[in-house]
């Protein structure tokens, strides 16, 4: 017997009482920040005083919607949550929640008049509350160990499925009781570590039921199993779906550990029959991911997203649907050449309402069920997300663009109508950037959709120097996303151009766009790159000496690649999070699909075409052609890409006497998310471009 493999935790080890806990008060409270702008200038302290909008649901009378509200406080170096409810037309707006703790995952419950949400309790551990809608009466339902990370009621809410984490692995003073202080993780299989945590414990799906103010009867309805549901680090309650009688629950699990787990992604769908406690797997031989499962609301369909191949985590999300009757699986969108981001029902049963990254936008669509025909609900130059149905024509829905974050709108007959205002008071006060869709040539005879960013106020008459935006993913479309890291608006305002290139490998102009940069990331989509700034360096307000590049991840990768093979486009760079090394990345990195699916294979495979030619064109490869000064950002809980990538990058461009800079993050992963450290970010990054773009400016 293997002493080593995944241990799983007895539901007996989970504690379920009743409890009427009060909030703790004994940190303060982030309310929305007085922001006064000196200026009329987009800035720093703006990008942090916004408020940032999520999770908007629809009361069961559909007249009112709850929703929540975050702030960040630079000085506490944190942020959190509060809740707030409004009528559908905006009107009435009210904070329900007033703490110093982020309430989250917000349902309504007994018909419209309860609300439950997660809350920590006095220990700091995450558990479910109820109130009243006006804030009043809360009561912590639960008290698990290891607390709760997301719920879904059933129809009746007699019952609710919630996820938990159990151990996973065996710690030091398993094997050794004698040593009490050893912290050594023993490690046998790969998977010990993922994106940002060395992997002790993995969630599991628990069913529970509920009668209003506590949970009983709790089982894990994958006892034993050692497998993650959902799956991590995005997984979460889009990972179940509940029948509408509430006799059956389907949940997402890639039910695969260590290198097979590593090397799949061949998630499924698992239908669980409360009456009878067993599972059945629906998509059976379906390879790729399938998720995001949904019932339609007369329990005859089954619809989710599915990718049919595995390994390949950016293949194209096709809407499936299942005939619950006949069995019969139906791929809905097989003649429309995009990929699905998330789905949702109408009212009737007959159409499924969905979201999808389209000629560098993201729109609402309708795909009926009879005719497969696909129809635009409501588009324009924004992202759309969050959508709900409220009957057939009318949604409740956020947007948001490159100019402004997340508010909410009620769209009625493709008319989309802001009803929140939670950042009005800020941006009155400013003059913001302007944006302009570009269709650029490229060397192989297309079109590339481009945005350009301006800043306020610009003056053609004028010279500006530039930023290249080089996106991550790889497969992660520029679409009009709002970042509040990777910020166009906040760059054009501190006086850039930004060009921002759909390059080859991103979604939303159909799968060969979208596939030709797996196995060839040092080819086409570096030239897509160049031929953006070449383009743009033909318009007489660009000042073509005074031009950078920038991104994270695999733009990172790009930055480093583009080091050494920009012909002098560029007079400076900054890398956050990126590959420099590919080799070292092959070993280094954790989710083996995506190193063997996108580098085409091992680098020591000598007969393996694809997998050579990746490694041949190395970003380190190049060190010898560096000219240009660059600095260099990395988190040290970056698991993803680990920081030695970074490391390695700077010690090259010292060693070759290139100007250079470094700051790691000891404390952040492959994202930068404490407050203090964001504005650091922010400030590194524009000082090093000012300095190196701006050279009048710094004289």
């Amino acid at each position: 017997m293997n002493i080593f493999k995944p241990i799983i935790m007895s539901t007996a080890l989970l504690l379920a009482t009743s409890c009427n806990v009060a909030s703790t008060e004994d940190e303060k409270v982030i309310d929305k920040p007085k922001f006064k702008s000196e200026n009329g200038v987009f800035s720093i302290e703006a990008l942090q005083a916004l408020g940032r909008v999520s999770s908007p649901a629809l009361s069961p009378d559909k007249k009112k919607i709850l929703y929540g509200i975050s702030y960040e406080s630079v000085e506490e170096n944190r942020s959190n949550n509060d809740l707030y409810i409004m009528n559908i037309d905006g009107s009435e707006n009210t904070r329900i929640t007033k703490t110093p703790k982020s309430e989250s995952n917000a349902v309504w419950i007994e018909n419209g008049n309860k609300i439950a949400f997660l809350y920590p309790n006095d220990d700091g551990v995450m558990q479910i509350w109820t109130m009243k809608t006006d804030g009043s009466d809360r009561k912590m339902v639960s008290n698990l160990e290891k607390g709760i990370n997301g719920f879904v009621f059933s129809p009746d809410e007699k019952k609710i499925v919630f996820i938990s984490n159990i151990k996973s692995t065996l710690t030091a003073q398993d094997i050794y009781s004698d040593l009490p202080k050893a912290t050594g993780i023993v490690v046998d299989g790969l998977m010990y570590k993922h994106w940002d945590e060395w992997v002790k414990e993995i969630p599991h799906p628990f069913m529970a039921d509920f009668n209003g103010s506590e949970l009983t009867n709790i089982i894990d309805i994958m006892e034993g199993e050692p497998y993650e549901a959902p799956m991590k680090p995005f997984g979460g309650i889009e990972s179940f779906a509940w029948s509408p009688d509430g006799k059956e629950l389907i949940y997402v699990s890639r039910k695969k550990t260590g290198k097979e787990y590593a090397e799949s992604t061949n998630s499924d769908l698992y239908l669980y029959n409360l009456e009878a406690k067993t599972t059945t797997n629906l998509t059976e031989g379906m390879m790729g991911y399938d998720t995001n499962p949904s019932y339609s609301p007369d329990g005859k369909f089954v619809a989710w997203l599915s990718m049919e191949r595995d390994g390949y985590e950016s293949d194209k999300n096709r809407i499936f649907i299942l005939n619950r009757e006949t069995g019969e699986k139906t791929d809905l969108t097989k003649d429309w050449d995009y990929t699905v981001n998330s789905i949702v029902w109408s009212p009737n049963s007959n159409s499924i309402f969905f979201i999808a990254h389209y000629q560098g936008v993201t729109p609402v669509f309708n795909i009926d069920l009879k005719s497969n025909e696909v129809k635009e609900v409501v588009g324009g130059i924004v992202d759309y997300a969050d959508i709900v149905p409220i009957d057939e024509k009318t949604l409740v829905a956020t947007n948001h663009s490159m100019l402004y974050p997340n508010e909410i709108f009620v769209v009625n007959n493709g008319i989309a109508t802001k009803i929140s205002t939670v950042n009005d008071e800020i941006f009155v006060q400013l003059t913001m950037p302007t944006v302009e869709k570009r269709l650029i040539p490229t060397t192989d005879g297309k079109q590339m959709t481009t945005w350009v960013i301006y800043p306020q106020n610009f003056d053609k008459n004028k010279k500006y120097p530039a930023i290249l935006y080089c996106q991550g993913g790889p497969q992660q479309a520029v679409s009009q996303f709002w970042s509040y890291r990777w910020n166009f608006a906040l760059m054009a305002a501190n006086g850039y151009v930004v060009i921002a290139p759909n390059r080859r490998g991103l979604p939303g102009f159909g799968t060969e766009w979208n596939e030709q940069i797996s196995g060839d990331y040092g080819g086409q989509n570096m030239k897509d790159y160049l031929s953006a700034v070449d383009e743009m360096k033909k318009e007489p307000f660009i000042d073509a000496e005074h031009i950078g590049a920038t991104g994270a991840s695999y733009g990172g990768f790009s930055v480093y690649w583009l080091a050494g093979n920009h012909d002098n486009r560029f007079a400076a760079l900054f890398a956050h999070a990126g590959i420099f090394n590919t080799e070292a990345q092959y070993l280094e990195t954790e989710e083996m699909w995506f190193a063997n699916w996108d580098l085409g294979g091992p680098f020591w495979d000598k007969t393996n075409e694809v997998a050579q030619r990746t490694f041949s064109q190395s970003p380190h490869k190049y060190v010898d052609k560096w000219t240009a000064p660059i600095m260099i950002s990395h988190g040290e809980y970056d698991f993803r890409i680990l920081a030695s990538q970074g490391m390695q990058a700077f010690n090259a461009a010292k060693l070759r006497g290139i100007p250079t800079e470094m700051v790691i993050y000891p404390d952040e992963n492959h994202w930068i998310l404490k407050p203090q450290n964001a504005v650091m970010w922010q400030r590194l990054f524009f000082r090093w471009f000012d300095k190196w773009l701006k050279p009048h400016e710094n004289k």
